[in-house]
């Protein structure tokens, strides 16, 4: 994976948005309102340090998720595509083996992505916009209605780690859900673009009233709780809720892509 000129290419795609917004903020210093835009935007004129929390909430909606599903839908179609699978069965590898390696690169895409967005967010954020403690934003708008007290340094970076691996997880389910139509078909964009459908169709019944009796069952249903972790005192329920509803559909999904990729016949 790590070899792939593309995986690069979306790693570096996915740190430009905040890197590129960064330079806006930092040149002409002017923010959202507060409730306008994504999450934490508006205060990071006053402190650089909470734009690791900022970029997150860009890319998370779509850019990360759709690099988690090419990423995922190339897995085990991309090989089939080119011709490669077949060769790779036939070496004293198990197909459980092969299938356990796609997806601890899928796992360790998903982290490094996480990792070098805050990594290269908070950078610029502190290059851009300064390095003012998050103790100084007490009583301004954003970091009220958020929270209603202070961070210090060490809880705001306790906090951004915590967030970096609940939305870890939360791209595990895209994964997964890509990981099982690479199973499917030997075209890599059709598994993206079916898991790509899979996320477009969550996000569209999470805004929908008709739609409410699923609403806590979909795929993106809780992406956002991640904000609760910046409140004080943190609420867990819809954290917890969406932990659980990730594992289940990481769990389902692997499985169906097992039980189909163990009696998959790739001889034709």
């Amino acid at each position: 994976m790590v070899r792939r000129p593309r995986t690069w290419v979306s790693l570096l795609l996915l740190c430009g948005l905040p890197a590129i917004v960064a330079v806006f903020l930092g040149v002409t210093e002017i923010a959202p309102r507060p409730g306008e835009g994504p999450a934490f935007l508006s205060a990071v004129l006053s402190s650089g340090q909470l734009y690791p929390a900022a970029a997150l909430a860009m890319v998370l909606p779509l850019f990360l998720p759709v690099s988690v599903a090419v990423v995922g839908g190339d897995s085990v179609a991309g090989e089939a595509g080119a011709g490669m699978l077949r060769y790779l069965l036939v070496r004293p590898v198990g197909r459980t083996r092969l299938l356990v390696a796609k997806l601890v690169a899928l796992v360790a895409y998903v982290l490094l992505a996480v990792v070098l967005i805050v990594v290269t967010s908070y950078a610029m954020g502190v290059t851009m916009l300064g390095d003012a403690p998050p103790e100084a934003l007490a009583g301004q708008d954003l970091l009220s209605s958020v929270s209603g007290t202070s961070l210090t340094r060490t809880e705001l970076l306790l906090r951004v780690a915590a967030t970096m691996l609940y939305v870890g997880v939360c791209m595990l389910g895209v994964g997964a859900i890509a990981l099982f139509l690479s199973t499917l078909t030997d075209s890599a964009l059709g598994a993206a673009l079916g898991a790509l459908a899979a996320l477009i169709t969550s996000q569209v019944l999470v805004t929908l009233d008709a739609a409410a009796s699923v609403r806590p069952y979909l795929l993106t249903r809780y992406w956002l709780a991640w904000v609760d972790l910046f409140r004080d005192p943190i609420l867990w329920r819809d954290i917890e809720r969406g932990l659980a509803l990730q594992a289940v559909y990481v769990l389902v999904f692997l499985a169906a892509a097992w039980a189909n990729f163990a009696t998959r016949d790739v001889t034709s």
